[in-house]
């Protein structure tokens, strides 16, 4: 049986949040697999090749500033405003509690 069954998949925006919530949550440096280990235990599948996925995502919040690479595989968060840390938190917390709530209303 597959470990991500049971998991939400996520891509694109969903993932760079998820990460960037994960470094904060964090407060030091952590490696692409626990990024993707963290990321999981949020509930989440990280689609694809985790590994590559997780880079490519982490690179885009390079570029902006939200995250801070120290070194090969070694990231941790960057300079974010709170209002923007604030967002992030929110559409990480809805995405789940989105996935929560819908299979129950189906079922009904």
């Amino acid at each position: 049986m597959d470990a991500n069954v049971n998991r939400l998949p996520i891509t694109g925006l969903e993932l760079r949040y998820a990460l960037c919530v994960c470094l904060l949550d964090a407060r030091s440096p952590l490696t692409v697999p626990q990024l993707v280990n963290r990321v999981e235990a949020l509930g989440f599948a990280v689609t694809g090749r985790p590994s590559k996925s997780v880079s490519d995502a982490l690179r885009w919040e390079v570029r902006r500033g939200r995250i801070d690479r120290l070194g090969r595989g070694l990231y941790v968060s960057g300079s974010m405003p709170r209002s923007t840390e604030w967002w992030i938190r929110r559409r990480v917390r809805s995405r789940r509690e989105a996935e929560v709530v819908a299979p129950t209303l189906a079922e009904t």
